[in-house]
Protein backbone atom coordinates (compact mmCIF):
# COMPACT_ATOMS: atom_id res chain seq x y z
CA UNK A 1 0.00 0.00 0.00
CA UNK A 2 1.08 3.61 -0.65
CA UNK A 3 -0.99 5.76 1.54
CA UNK A 4 -1.45 9.44 0.77
CA UNK A 5 -2.52 12.60 2.54
CA UNK A 6 -4.11 15.25 1.09
CA UNK A 7 -4.00 18.15 3.41
CA UNK A 8 -3.62 21.85 3.01
CA UNK A 9 -5.33 24.78 5.10
CA UNK A 10 -9.42 25.82 4.90
CA UNK A 11 -10.61 26.35 1.82
CA UNK A 12 -7.43 25.40 -0.10
CA UNK A 13 -9.62 22.49 -2.07
CA UNK A 14 -8.54 19.06 -0.15
CA UNK A 15 -11.91 17.55 -1.00
CA UNK A 16 -12.14 18.84 -4.43
CA UNK A 17 -9.06 17.05 -4.81
CA UNK A 18 -10.72 13.84 -3.08
CA UNK A 19 -13.66 13.96 -5.01
CA UNK A 20 -11.48 14.06 -8.23
CA UNK A 21 -9.48 10.81 -6.80
CA UNK A 22 -13.25 9.37 -5.90
CA UNK A 23 -14.16 10.19 -9.58
CA UNK A 24 -11.03 7.97 -10.98
CA UNK A 25 -11.68 5.02 -8.79
CA UNK A 26 -9.41 5.52 -5.61
CA UNK A 27 -10.06 5.17 -2.32
CA UNK A 28 -10.23 8.22 -0.21
CA UNK A 29 -10.51 8.23 3.68
CA UNK A 30 -12.07 11.46 4.84
CA UNK A 31 -11.15 12.37 8.28
CA UNK A 32 -13.89 15.17 8.77
CA UNK A 33 -16.52 12.75 8.51
CA UNK A 34 -14.81 10.52 11.36
CA UNK A 35 -14.84 13.52 13.38
CA UNK A 36 -18.59 14.21 12.66
CA UNK A 37 -19.36 10.01 13.62
CA UNK A 38 -17.42 10.41 16.86
CA UNK A 39 -20.36 12.65 18.35
CA UNK A 40 -22.11 9.92 17.93
CA UNK A 41 -20.17 7.19 19.54
CA UNK A 42 -20.67 6.87 23.83
CA UNK A 43 -17.77 6.38 24.62
CA UNK A 44 -16.21 9.60 22.91
CA UNK A 45 -19.17 11.40 24.37
CA UNK A 46 -18.19 10.25 27.63
CA UNK A 47 -15.05 11.76 27.56
CA UNK A 48 -16.15 15.30 26.51
CA UNK A 49 -18.99 15.06 29.32
CA UNK A 50 -15.98 14.98 31.93
CA UNK A 51 -14.41 18.34 30.28
CA UNK A 52 -17.30 20.21 28.70
CA UNK A 53 -20.51 19.20 31.31
CA UNK A 54 -22.07 22.24 29.70
CA UNK A 55 -22.32 20.95 26.69
CA UNK A 56 -24.75 18.10 27.85
CA UNK A 57 -28.57 18.89 29.12
CA UNK A 58 -30.27 17.87 32.12
CA UNK A 59 -31.08 14.61 31.08
CA UNK A 60 -27.81 14.05 29.31
CA UNK A 61 -28.49 14.85 25.63
CA UNK A 62 -25.23 16.69 24.09
CA UNK A 63 -25.51 19.66 22.68
CA UNK A 64 -22.63 20.13 19.35
CA UNK A 65 -23.44 24.24 18.94
CA UNK A 66 -23.03 24.53 22.93
CA UNK A 67 -19.45 22.35 22.50
CA UNK A 68 -18.70 24.95 19.28
CA UNK A 69 -19.51 27.89 21.34
CA UNK A 70 -17.56 26.96 24.39
CA UNK A 71 -14.58 26.26 21.90
CA UNK A 72 -14.82 28.81 18.76
CA UNK A 73 -13.23 31.38 20.98
CA UNK A 74 -11.04 29.62 23.77
CA UNK A 75 -7.76 28.45 22.16
CA UNK A 76 -7.24 26.42 25.57
CA UNK A 77 -10.45 24.88 25.08
CA UNK A 78 -10.33 24.36 21.85
CA UNK A 79 -6.49 22.76 22.34
CA UNK A 80 -8.31 20.72 24.89
CA UNK A 81 -10.95 19.32 22.56
CA UNK A 82 -8.91 18.57 20.00
CA UNK A 83 -6.42 16.55 22.01
CA UNK A 84 -9.32 14.68 23.25
CA UNK A 85 -10.59 14.07 19.38
CA UNK A 86 -7.32 12.96 18.29
CA UNK A 87 -6.63 9.75 19.88
CA UNK A 88 -10.01 8.18 18.36
CA UNK A 89 -8.72 9.20 14.84
CA UNK A 90 -5.19 8.14 15.40
CA UNK A 91 -7.02 4.68 16.71
CA UNK A 92 -9.28 4.57 13.64
CA UNK A 93 -6.15 6.08 10.95
CA UNK A 94 -4.40 2.74 12.33
CA UNK A 95 -7.23 0.25 11.83
CA UNK A 96 -7.53 1.57 8.21
CA UNK A 97 -3.66 0.87 7.40
CA UNK A 98 -4.19 -2.55 8.95
CA UNK A 99 -7.27 -2.82 6.44
CA UNK A 100 -5.65 -1.64 3.49
CA UNK A 101 -1.91 -2.97 3.87
CA UNK A 102 -2.59 -5.22 0.65
CA UNK A 103 -4.23 -2.38 -1.76
CA UNK A 104 -2.66 -0.24 -3.98
CA UNK A 105 -3.07 3.72 -3.35
CA UNK A 106 -4.95 4.93 -0.14
CA UNK A 107 -5.76 8.27 -0.07
CA UNK A 108 -6.45 10.33 3.37
CA UNK A 109 -7.91 13.69 3.51
CA UNK A 110 -6.63 14.99 7.02
CA UNK A 111 -6.87 19.04 7.31
CA UNK A 112 -4.73 19.24 10.48
CA UNK A 113 -2.37 16.36 9.11
CA UNK A 114 0.95 18.12 10.37
CA UNK A 115 -1.26 19.79 13.43
CA UNK A 116 -2.12 16.13 14.56
CA UNK A 117 1.24 14.80 13.95
CA UNK A 118 -0.07 12.65 11.64
CA UNK A 119 2.86 12.61 8.64
CA UNK A 120 4.57 10.26 10.24
CA UNK A 121 2.29 7.36 9.11
CA UNK A 122 2.05 8.29 5.25
CA UNK A 123 4.37 7.99 2.63
CA UNK A 124 3.77 10.54 0.63
CA UNK A 125 1.45 14.21 1.89
CA UNK A 126 -0.30 16.05 -1.49
CA UNK A 127 -0.96 20.00 -0.12
CA UNK A 128 -3.62 21.02 -1.51
CA UNK A 129 -3.10 25.09 -2.46
CA UNK A 130 -4.88 28.34 -3.81
CA UNK A 131 -4.53 31.94 -3.38
CA UNK A 132 -5.36 33.20 -0.33
CA UNK A 133 -7.84 35.51 -1.56
CA UNK A 134 -9.56 32.97 -3.47
CA UNK A 135 -9.06 30.36 -0.17
CA UNK A 136 -10.98 33.71 1.79
CA UNK A 137 -13.71 33.71 -0.73
CA UNK A 138 -14.43 30.32 -0.91
CA UNK A 139 -14.73 29.73 2.81
CA UNK A 140 -17.35 33.24 3.52
CA UNK A 141 -19.27 32.31 0.78
CA UNK A 142 -19.05 28.24 1.71
CA UNK A 143 -19.46 28.70 5.47
CA UNK A 144 -21.50 31.67 4.86
CA UNK A 145 -19.53 33.76 7.29
CA UNK A 146 -17.56 36.87 7.70
CA UNK A 147 -13.83 37.93 7.14
CA UNK A 148 -13.21 38.13 10.68
CA UNK A 149 -14.43 34.30 11.23
CA UNK A 150 -11.98 33.08 8.22
CA UNK A 151 -9.59 34.79 10.03
CA UNK A 152 -10.26 32.77 13.71
CA UNK A 153 -9.86 29.84 12.02
CA UNK A 154 -7.43 30.52 9.51
CA UNK A 155 -5.05 31.52 12.29
CA UNK A 156 -5.61 28.29 14.48
CA UNK A 157 -3.95 26.07 11.27
CA UNK A 158 -0.62 25.92 11.02
CA UNK A 159 -0.13 28.67 8.13
CA UNK A 160 -0.15 27.42 5.05
CA UNK A 161 3.02 28.18 3.38
CA UNK A 162 4.72 25.67 6.44
CA UNK A 163 2.42 23.12 4.64
CA UNK A 164 3.56 23.70 1.26
CA UNK A 165 7.63 23.66 2.30
CA UNK A 166 6.92 20.04 4.01
CA UNK A 167 4.89 18.19 1.25
CA UNK A 168 5.86 15.95 -1.06
CA UNK A 169 3.73 17.44 -4.28
CA UNK A 170 1.50 20.81 -4.26
CA UNK A 171 -1.54 20.68 -6.32
CA UNK A 172 -2.91 24.55 -7.32
CA UNK A 173 -6.30 24.22 -7.17
CA UNK A 174 -7.67 27.89 -8.30
CA UNK A 175 -7.59 26.74 -11.95
CA UNK A 176 -10.14 24.67 -14.23
CA UNK A 177 -11.54 21.41 -13.05
CA UNK A 178 -9.59 20.06 -16.27
CA UNK A 179 -6.46 21.70 -15.11
CA UNK A 180 -6.94 20.20 -11.94
CA UNK A 181 -7.57 16.85 -13.08
CA UNK A 182 -4.48 17.11 -15.11
CA UNK A 183 -2.56 17.60 -12.17
CA UNK A 184 -3.99 15.37 -9.78
CA UNK A 185 -3.11 12.61 -12.54
CA UNK A 186 0.58 13.62 -12.70
CA UNK A 187 0.68 13.45 -9.22
CA UNK A 188 -0.82 10.29 -8.90
CA UNK A 189 1.66 8.81 -11.60
CA UNK A 190 4.66 10.14 -9.41
CA UNK A 191 3.33 8.12 -6.61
Amino acid sequence: MILTAITGSIGCGKTTISDVLREQGFLVYDIDKWVKLLYFKNDFLAVVRNYFPQAFSADGEFNKKVLRNLVFNNPDKLKLLENLIHPFLTKRLKKIIRKNKNDGLVFVDAALLFEMGWDKYFDYIIVADVDYEEQKKRVMERDNICAADFEKINRIQMPQGEKVRKADFVINTGGTKGQLIRNILCVIEGL
